[in-house]
């Protein structure tokens, strides 16, 4: 079962969030949790408390094993953004973008191990592989050079 959280609307640029969210993304919980708590950034702190939040979800929905959940998802996407004006010299104004992301975190259970069946039990035949003593061995031969006879 998936167990979701998102932050909407996070006073964070996607671009600064989205190095830690790579960074996550497919790691156990705990160890998703551990390297974000030693960050200073501000983006792995915003991101640290929707991984929480996340855990905290399936904990609520009485997940049978929290701590063996994986970050299956983890996705940092644009909101809208503030445009404001920088005074400038001699009237004229800069633009400023206060740029706002949507945070998204999908908690999982990790996938089952697919059992393959040994090639004897599936019936599939066919010629072993070479061993060493039916694997021939030829060693190149050295290439013969004409001596060059000085000149006086």
């Amino acid at each position: 079962m998936d167990y979701k959280a998102l932050h909407r609307f996070a006073d964070t640029g996607p671009r600064k969030i989205r190095l830690f969210a790579d960074l996550i993304r497919g790691k156990n919980v705990d160890e998703a949790l551990q390297l974000l708590r030693f960050y200073h950034n501000r983006g792995a702190k915003l991101l640290l408390s929707v991984v929480q939040s996340a855990y905290g979800n399936a904990d609520d929905q009485e997940c049978p094993d929290p701590d063996n959940l994986i970050v299956s998802e983890c996705r940092v996407d644009g909101a809208p953004t503030f445009k404001r004006i920088q005074p400038r010299a001699r009237g004229t104004a800069f633009g400023i973008k206060r740029r706002m992301s949507h945070i998204h975190v999908t908690l999982s259970d990790p996938p089952e191990e697919a059992f393959v069946p040994p090639a004897s039990a599936a019936g599939i035949t066919g010629t072993p592989a070479p061993t060493g003593a039916d694997v021939e061995t030829t060693t190149p031969e050295a290439p013969t050079t004409t001596p060059i006879a000085p000149t006086a």
